[in-house]
């Protein structure tokens, strides 16, 4: 079985992987993804993009790989879009026109009850499977709308969580994010407040970083650990600062209690605030305000990102609280998704 398959970012990938490996043998991946699982049409590093006005400017580039990819659709018997729905909203419309029986399975949706709930009736229309990693998206989407909660993928990935907290916060991590404008924003106010805590602070960074990005992006990294496994990390750090982003939800199902925050550039911050319909920007937040209709962590954005807003939310932090609140959120979420997306794929 030949599978299209749109995974423009990163942690789609990740995704994919666990995915691949719930696949039986015959299934072959076409079209964009990570060079480790097969031979993907153009290389991710890319395709990265940091916010609206970097899309504008890339515009031709991926209406050009779009068009590549409805031409690969010919010979595959299903298509599977993960995420980014960008470009892969468009992509779907596309492939169906040319081929109406093609079957689409969009798993990770577009975040539309955020942002645009009018394009909910056009994706129940255009995509043939839907697959929510969401416990309550199905309830924004019409009843003949063929889609499931089939669980989240980060349990697929993440077997052990915290039990229990140290005393004294000792070991502290910090995620800068993933992206290159993200991490120039954070990374001078997160060295900050490592000389204001005086703790054992480890910067977690991405693999795919050359040493050569590491030094320009990082700055001055002495007596500061580097690690790019993020998830061992966080499970043997005593609390964590982190940006925006799947990093958040992350922390939040392994147990390590964290701050989030986030710097986007002014345009897209000030289009964003105008077009995003949500009252929280982490993921653990929104989806913890879905079911106990509070937060379990702190945010902080744009001017507020401040060494002394941080410092003072850490000193304040309740730990056992959240620590508690994460555990309310793993059974919110049930288990992985894999498996179930898998069987959609094969059936």
């Amino acid at each position: 079985m030949k599978i299209l398959v749109s995974a423009l970012e990163h942690s789609a990938n990740v995704h994919l992987k666990s995915l691949q490996n719930e696949l039986s043998d015959d299934v072959e991946f076409l079209g964009i993804f990570d060079k480790n699982l097969g031979s993907p049409i153009v290389d991710l590093q890319s395709l990265a993009i940091m916010g609206i006005v970097d899309a504008i400017k890339k515009l031709r580039f991926f209406f050009k790989l779009a068009d590549e990819m409805v031409e690969l659709a010919d010979d595959a018997d299903k298509v599977l879009l993960i995420d980014s729905s960008g470009f892969n909203l468009p992509l779907a419309k596309k492939i169906k026109k040319r081929h109406p029986n093609k079957e689409i399975i969009y798993y990770i949706l577009p975040q539309a009850w955020a942002w645009k709930k009018k394009r909910i009736p056009v994706l129940a229309q255009t995509i043939d499977k839907l697959a929510s990693i969401l416990p309550f998206e199905p309830s924004y989407y019409p009843d003949d709308a063929d889609i499931e909660y089939v669980g989240h993928p980060l349990l697929d990935q993440i077997t052990e969580f915290k039990t229990e907290l140290s005393t004294d916060v000792q070991k502290v991590a910090f995620m800068p994010g993933s992206r290159k404008g993200e991490i120039k924003n954070l990374m001078p106010i997160f060295l900050e407040v490592i000389k204001e805590l005086e703790v054992q602070a480890t910067i977690i960074i991405p693999k795919h970083f050359s040493q050569t990005e590491i030094d320009e992006l990082y700055g001055e990294l002495q007596d500061i650990k580097v690690s790019t496994d993020a998830h061992t990390t966080l499970k043997e750090s005593d609390f964590a600062f982190i940006c925006s982003g799947t990093a958040t939800l992350e922390a939040a199902i392994i147990g390590v209690p964290f701050i989030l925050s986030y710097i986007a550039k002014p345009l897209d911050y000030f289009i964003g605030s105008r077009v995003v319909k949500i009252e929280y920007v982490g993921l653990s937040n929104i989806m913890f305000s879905k079911f106990q209709n509070r937060t379990i962590h702190p945010e902080f954005l744009q001017n507020d990102v401040t060494v002394e807003n941080l410092v003072q939310s850490f000193k304040e932090y309740d730990r056992e609280g959240f620590l508690e609140n994460s555990k309310s959120l793993r059974a919110y979420l049930q288990h992985g998704s894999s498996a179930r997306v898998a069987e959609i794929i094969q059936n």
